[in-house]
């Protein structure tokens, strides 16, 4: 199976289609979403449509997704992330809301080599930027790749009885990761919506089960028009700004 993963959209609809459209080409048979829908964005009802005619076969709720629909208080957000949290329960369709409500935690299992979750297969909303959160989180996970997200940094980490290897991101507009036999996996493939690692470029992955690869993207999207509709909205200036820089 060829599944796209698309994970951090953060309501920013102009880099969700954007990955859509790029993937149209590549030929993927299902979906995956690892969480994090909404929050930060001025678009959180119209992704939320398009994640839902994409039918994924799995997909994790996020932390934002949880206090944006109302289920989790913003405990640990700060004033920017609160006020944008506000401003997506109040402007959430009840439908939406009760379907982002209804989520599932993770970790989930996809299949015989991979499981998905938001932040970690140990705890949904730990992030993983470490070593030692790493092998914890691969010695935890069931599956020879599990593909995580909520860092908006794309990250790989690689654990075998001989070696533990990691690697950050990269310049390159696509990047191709080779499973090896024996070898675990943990891979980010960076935020659809938000990337936070200085290259403003919108991310997604392809994992394909049966060649054993998973290929990460960068890609250019509309930034300006994504600027203009959260200002427009009242949101907080600065969630525009850094989409300039990915930060």
């Amino acid at each position: 199976m060829r599944y796209l993963v698309l994970t951090d959209i953060h309501a920013n609809l102009e880099a969700l289609d954007a990955c859509l459209a790029d993937a149209r080409a590549r030929s993927c048979g299902a979906t995956l979403v690892l969480g994090d829908l909404v929050g930060y964005g001025a678009d959180p009802n119209a992704v939320v449509e398009r994640v839902q005619e994409l039918g994924p076969v799995a997909i994790v709720r996020g932390n934002h997704d949880k206090v944006a629909c109302g289920l989790d208080q913003a405990e640990g957000f700060n004033s920017v992330a609160k006020s944008a949290a506000r401003w997506t329960l109040e402007t959430l369709k009840p439908e939406h809301r009760t379907w982002l409500c209804e989520l599932p935690e993770g970790p989930t299992i996809v299949d015989e080599i991979v499981e998905i979750c938001h932040g970690s297969p140990f705890d949904e909303d730990a992030y993983i930027f470490d070593e030692l959160d790493a092998v914890r989180a691969l010695k935890v996970s069931t599956r020879q790749l599990c593909l995580f997200g909520h860092t908006h940094y794309p990250m790989t980490f690689e654990l075998s009885a001989d070696r533990f290897d990691s690697a950050g991101p990269a310049t390159s507009a696509e990047i191709r990761l080779v499973l090896r036999e024996g070898a675990k996996y943990l891979v980010n493939p960076g935020a659809v919506g938000q990337p936070r690692d200085g290259d403003p470029r919108a991310a997604y992955a392809i994992a394909d089960t049966k060649a054993r690869v998973v290929e990460l993207f960068r890609l250019q999207y509309p930034v300006e028009i994504t600027q203009g509709k959260i200002i427009d909205a009242g949101l907080p200036e600065v969630l525009a700004q850094r989409l300039g820089v990915g930060r």
